[in-house]
């Protein structure tokens, strides 16, 4: 029997980089995450008890496919107060985590052999959805010059226009951000030519210092923004997310959700809409975070590791180890089984040029981002 073209994908090398490392945890053996952005923190006690309360007070069967209407009236409400928006909650769907969103995203929007573009680095599941969708994905590398973002330059110099442009900001792996004058320049040039613009956002309110993290909604209602409450809300492991769609996509996105999910876990529609009013909690945690990036990026400075994405939300940093290896797999492979310290291959988000970096997350305790730069410290002089 054949398994389908379509599915021969390439493997989250992240993921198995987690396996790997959990496989060690389970010989006893003393593992420390620098590698998957699954944050350490718990969602806020509040969150957890109104949790088991609705447990009790609702059958907690399936709920509309759209999700229930005070997490989508919640989200509205969000947009209003962080970028004074205001957004039909018809337009909003609650989904099985951010990458459902983003399935239904592409499944609603693009047609087989419909082309999108993307800068490299990019999030490694991203181009492998497209592929196994019948979606070209049209790679434009990128650079530090280009703050590892795309934009109006890199569009118009391909040899066609794409169908579609997929923008993260924050970024992962890189953490940097679109500047909002430059994400407008994007949303204008690309209404213009027809370009439909898939805008990741699922790291807002994960940003440091001044620089605010700007929708793609702020400049136009043609796009689509997917999210998450895994990363800012703290509930990865309750698989839940959000999309907001142009009003003349509503029906198709509904009648996909429908189709292929029913409905989003309700216990995790319930907890997502008591995060969502926990933000000093969770500002306190992103406070945590800027720590940890701090200490690390210091650390990374005395092993000599000095060329470094500019980490400006998000909690990664994108490390050019050249000087170490020119391949980034086994030297992650190598640091792993030598020091227990998992990390993850440039080469997930960069089939071309990926193999000379190295991405670190820190959203782990700052107690494990000292001892982890602390034994690679130990095992790079070694």
């Amino acid at each position: 029997m054949k398994i389908a073209t379509r599915a021969q994908i390439d493997p989250f090398l992240v993921m198995e980089a987690f396996r790997e490392a959990e496989q060690m945890s389970a010989r006893g053996e003393s593992v420390l995450h620098l590698s998957v952005g699954q944050p350490s923190a718990l969602a806020p006690p509040e969150v957890l008890q109104f949790a088991a309360e609705q447990i009790a007070r609702h059958p907690l069967g399936y709920t509309d496919a759209s999700g229930i209407a005070p997490l989508r009236e919640r989200i509205a409400l969000h947009y209003a107060q962080q970028y004074g928006l205001t957004i039909d909650p018809a337009r909003i769907f609650v989904t099985v985590g951010s990458s459902a969103a983003y399935m239904m995203a592409l499944m609603a929007a693009f047609d087989v052999g419909d082309r999108m573009a993307l800068v490299a680095p990019h999030y490694a599941a991203t181009p492998n959805m497209m592929q196994a969708l019948g979606i070209e994905p049209v790679v434009m590398p990128s650079t530090g010059a280009d703050h590892y973002q795309p934009s109006c330059a890199m569009l118009q110099s391909l040899p066609k226009p794409p169908d579609g442009l997929v923008i993260a900001s924050p970024s992962n792996p890189t953490g940097t951000m679109i500047a909002p004058e430059e994400m407008q320049r994007l949303a204008q040039y690309c209404e213009a030519q027809g370009i439909r613009i898939l805008s990741d956002e699922i790291y807002h309110g994960v940003t440091y210092g001044d620089r605010r993290a700007a929708s793609i909604l702020e400049f136009s209602d043609q796009m689509i923004v997917t999210n998450s409450f895994s990363k800012y809300y703290l509930l990865p492991g309750w698989r839940l997310g959000w999309m907001v769609v142009p009003q003349a996509m509503c029906r198709t996105v509904e009648s996909l959700l429908q189709n292929f999910f029913i409905s989003a876990p309700a216990i995790g529609q319930y907890a997502a809409l008591k995060a969502m009013d926990c933000r000093a909690q969770l500002d306190a945690v992103v406070a945590g975070y800027r720590t940890n990036r701090d200490v690390l990026l210091a650390a990374l400075q005395e092993m000599g590791i000095t060329q470094v994405a500019p980490a400006e939300g998000a909690f990664y940093l994108y490390a050019d180890i050249s000087h170490l290896s020119n391949d980034s797999l086994a030297f992650s492979q190598k640091l792993l089984a030598q020091t227990g310290v998992c990390t993850v291959s440039g080469r997930d988000f960069d089939k071309s040029d990926g193999a000379r970096f190295l991405r670190l997350s820190y959203c782990g305790s700052e107690s494990t981002i000292r001892e982890a730069a602390a034994r690679m410290k130990a095992w790079l002089k070694a």
